[in-house]
């Protein structure tokens, strides 16, 4: 007699399906600071919020363990990654790897079309507010939707569909950082307001040294804000003993 399941090892097409789109929607509400660093995921709440069974949520936590985004403990379960400055670091660090090749070939790839797509990008960026109000608590998600086209537009002619798709996951977890430290602490941030039309302005002159090293600073200068915002947070509990 044979011991598989029902269904063998096969998992169904309809819950690979909704493996996917759970997958996504668990991975923009982590990267939005929604589920917060820690969290222990439960699997039967999710089932019950998705109106599903146990199998397409463990399949997508699965995908999200692959990517960093969840971590798998023996016993415990699922749970929503830590953020420590050790991983930022190497994110930013791997960010400016990929990114400095990046626009580079993308400068000297440069068309009309580029050109005027990074103007319009840069255009409605500086068009858009930030925040959703006056309390700078909740970063508006229509600037963050045009900051990420800017920033993917600025290295779209690049030549390589695998690059851009490296720059872009690493863009969205150092991005996850970025939500939990501005939505505590915004001022750093808008203290920024000219180094995307700078970046712009050398990388439409052609002055591929300059751009380079204004988009590494810009993405170093983040890497500190965070840091800074994390230790000031460990801190604060000794301060008021």
């Amino acid at each position: 007699m044979s011991t598989l399941p029902k269904n063998g090892d096969r998992v169904p097409d309809s819950a690979i399906v909704s493996a996917t789109r759970i997958r996504a929607t668990l991975r923009g509400d982590i990267l939005t600071g929604k589920l917060r660093p820690g969290t222990k995921v439960n699997i039967e709440d999710l089932a019950d919020r998705y109106e599903t069974s146990h199998i397409p949520i463990r399949e997508a936590l699965i995908g999200l363990v692959s990517e960093g985004l969840v971590k798998r403990e023996e016993r415990r379960g699922f749970f929503v990654a830590a953020f420590t400055t050790e991983v930022l670091e190497e994110l930013i660090k791997t960010r400016c790897w990929l990114e400095e090749r990046a626009l580079s070939e993308s400068i000297a790839n440069r068309t009309v079309e580029w050109e005027e797509n990074l103007v319009l990008a840069l255009y409605w960026l500086s068009r858009t507010d930030r925040y959703v109000d006056a309390t700078r608590q909740q970063l508006n998600p229509a600037w963050d939707e045009r900051h990420k086209q800017f920033h993917q537009v600025l290295i779209s002619a690049c030549g390589s569909s695998l690059l851009l798709r490296y720059c872009q996951e690493i863009r969205d977890r150092v991005d996850s950082y970025r939500f939990i430290t501005e939505s505590a602490n915004p001022a750093p941030f808008e203290a920024r307001p000219d180094e995307h039309r700078l970046i712009a302005d050398a990388a439409l002159a052609g002055d591929r040294d300059t751009a380079v090293a204004l988009l590494m600073k810009h993405y170093r200068q983040t890497l500190e804000i965070i840091t800074s915002t994390f230790a000031a947070a460990s801190r604060a509990p000794d301060e008021t003993a």
